[in-house]
């Protein structure tokens, strides 16, 4: 990497950071925080992030946290942000001393601190959340998050009582290595202490070269173990969990009959971009290093070993797994690997949505975009473009490629950063408006997986009436963030605005006038001041979790959803007299009408095909332990009865259903009928 390259990319992450901070209402190191978290967590080197800053005494400092299930570790952030467009260095003692700050957090919560702070505020569910993961967790993993350069990489690692604590540096040359890399994870190198031996098949092909073998259970787990889903990058389907009938079947092989797994599951596909071999003894040839290698199918395999090895404390020492490693040149990886994924024979279907980046509906959003002048909304008379971002760093590059300081600032002018949008917005954008908050409260990723698995293979029609109103949702979004921000209201404001919009949509009917906002590229005064008096009125439900959750979780429950949806609110007269007619709202739902009926029909197959057997134990589950609310336990069982009798469920009975089972999953249930 050249001093240039670095010394550009500095200056344009604080550009970008500062526009963002002022564009969004939030402080420079928040601002880059957030970006940070969300570049990590699309990378998936972490997951379920979440920014608050704390620094209330003497060394202690915080910037946010996260609870990384694939690696059963809790994540704390700390921040260093310098708004110096210059290359800056930070010395080996001043990350120590970071390092420091952000443990003495994680004991000050482990502690008590949240007795010291509001319950309204976003800290105090931080330090709850904390202070409940660790006795859970088997790892601690902090990070440093910086645009200086620090002049050391890594720290031995510690302990914190009987955890392990990993350090974490995420510096500017680190950053700037993922984002220029073209992918947004750093490589993941596999070197065996014991070669592995394979066999090299027959040159097929010029373009790649592939290798079979053996991987021993415990290895297979232990790449899971120390790389999570950063190893499942390009298998974006990555870990359903055992929701489906073939991971209960892969976990109940694991735990009974783990000597035939190799006999059982169809094994993994791999990727690399190339393959050092070393002779064996006896003849023949073994692996002994893989760099960038990548799980492409058969995540649900290296996942389930892996957490049947570590939660269900299963021997895995019998186990093993049949490998076919894909040896394809970098700059052939997004051709090659879809049609990999697309014709291996694996337990489910991986489809071309899977591969988001590429999906045509994100190509048509973008050719489109780049072509859609909008209106003059400043009296300038100059019409500007809203810039689509499919891929992360394409606004960058763009305007990198305007070479002189005119052409850029003129660049500049025509796609404001401020009107700058990811895969992730759109996902939060269109789920806010189809009433789906408790979704955008998973988080950007889990929230853009719901979206394209909803949307199925081909997804709505995209032209300009519908990007127009694309961009209107975003301005809706984008706007509501400001108004609650001004409020002064401290915490939450991600799932307030979310909550906010879907309720809007739903007493609304979803007949606020989309168009009259792209062509005003702004709000009304009426729509304004109704989201100002709805926003307050939700997040006193918000800030209210039923039980013991914490906010964070609580918002992402289907039945905090519910308790917003029964807020007694009436649509000021002025509003209603700016709804849409009901011919453009016709037309306006044209769109979602044809995404919405076939991610209703995926929904119901996808409920119906777990057992009635299965509904009715998780009903009495539910009932015997206390653990869902009663309202979900007849659901359940209702549920339970409508498939055993032939009947269709309804859209709302599915979707609740989902919800419902996902829960009790995740707080301990486990179905009894299982299939291999």
């Amino acid at each position: 990497m050249s001093d240039d390259a670095l010394a550009i990319y500095a200056q344009r992450l604080v550009a970008e950071v500062l526009a963002a901070a002022d564009a969004d209402s939030l402080t420079t190191p928040e601002t880059f925080t957030r970006r940070a978290l969300d570049d990590l967590e699309q990378a998936g080197v972490t997951e379920n992030t979440f920014a608050a800053y704390y620094a209330g005494e003497r060394g202690v400092e915080v910037s946010g946290y996260g609870s990384n299930e694939s690696l059963d570790a809790l994540d704390v952030f700390i921040t260093d942000f310098r708004a110096d467009p210059q290359v800056t260095w930070l010395t080996k003692a001043d990350v120590e001393a970071r390092f420091r700050r952000l443990l003495k957090f994680v004991q000050r919560c482990r502690d008590g601190l949240k007795q010291q702070i509001d319950e309204s505020e976003d800290v105090y569910d931080m330090c709850l959340a904390i202070e409940k993961k660790l006795p859970e967790v088997s790892r601690i993993r902090l990070f440093l998050l910086t645009n200086s350069d620090a002049s050391i990489t890594s720290l031995p690692e510690a302990e914190f009582g009987d955890l392990p604590v990993i350090y974490e540096i995420w510096d500017l040359t680190r950053f700037h290595r993922m984002t220029s890399s073209g992918t947004l994870s750093e490589p993941i190198m596999v070197e065996f202490s014991d070669p592995l031996p394979c066999l090299a098949t027959p040159a097929t092909d010029g373009t790649f070269s592939v290798f079979m073998a053996i991987l021993p259970g415990p290895m297979l787990a232990g790449l899971y173990g120390q790389y999570g889903t950063r190893l499942l990058e390009l298998n974006v389907r990555s870990f359903l969990q055992t929701k489906g009938a073939v991971n209960r079947g892969i976990r109940g092989t694991l735990l009974t009959q783990p000597e035939r797994f190799l006999a059982y599951n169809n094994g993994i596909s791999a990727t690399a971009s190339r393959v050092e071999l070393t002779p064996l003894p006896g003849g023949g040839q073994a692996i002994q290093r893989i760099p960038d290698l990548q799980v492409v199918n058969g995540g649900q395999t290296t996942a389930s070993i892996h957490y049947a090895h570590v939660k269900d404390k299963a021997d895995i020492s019998s186990v093993f797994v049949q490998m076919k490693l894909t040896v394809v040149a970098p700059d052939r990886l997004e051709e090659i690997v879809p049609e990999i994924s697309k014709y291996s024979n694996t337990q489910n279907k991986v489809t071309l949505v899977d591969f988001s980046s590429n999906h045509p509906y994100h190509v048509a959003v973008e050719k489109v975009t780049r072509s859609l002048w909008a209106p003059a909304a400043d009296g300038s008379g100059q019409e500007t473009r809203w810039f689509y971002e499919r891929a992360r760093g394409q606004y960058t590059d763009a305007l990198a490629r305007e070479r002189t300081p005119a052409r850029q600032k003129a660049f500049r002018a025509l796609h404001p950063l401020s009107q700058k949008f990811t895969k992730s917005d759109l996902a939060k954008f269109e789920h806010s408006w189809a009433q789906l908050p408790h979704i955008v409260s998973l988080g950007a990723e889990k929230n853009f997986r719901e979206f394209m698995i909803n949307m199925g293979e081909k997804g709505p029609d995209v032209d300009a009436l519908y990007c127009e109103r694309l961009i209107a949702k975003a301005i809706l979004f984008k706007a509501t963030e400001k108004i609650i921000t001004a409020q002064g209201m401290q915490g939450f404001r991600a799932n307030v605005v979310t909550y906010t919009i879907a309720k809007l949509a739903t007493a609304t009917g979803q007949r606020i006038d989309l168009d009259r906002i792209w062509q005003g590229q702004r709000l009304t005064q009426a729509l304004t001041a109704a989201i100002d008096d709805l926003s307050r009125r939700i997040r006193r439900v918000i800030v209210t979790p039923v039980g013991n959750a914490n906010v964070t979780e609580w918002a992402k429950r289907p039945e905090c959803w519910r308790r917003v949806s029964d807020i007694q609110w009436t649509v000021p007269d002025d509003l209603q007299a700016e709804y849409a007619n009901p011919a453009a709202a016709v037309r306006r739902g044209r769109h979602a009408a044809e995404m919405d009926s076939h991610a209703a029909a995926r929904l119901k197959i996808a409920v119906a095909s777990i057992p009635a057997e299965d509904w009715f134990a998780v009903a009495a589950w539910a009932k015997d332990t206390k653990n869902l609310e009663p309202w979900q336990w007849r659901v359940a069982a209702e549920v339970g009865k409508y498939l055993k009798t032939g009947l269709d469920l309804t859209i709302n009975q599915a979707t609740q259903a989902e919800r419902l089972m996902a829960e009790a999953q995740r707080l301990g249930f486990r179905a009894s009928s299982t299939s291999r």
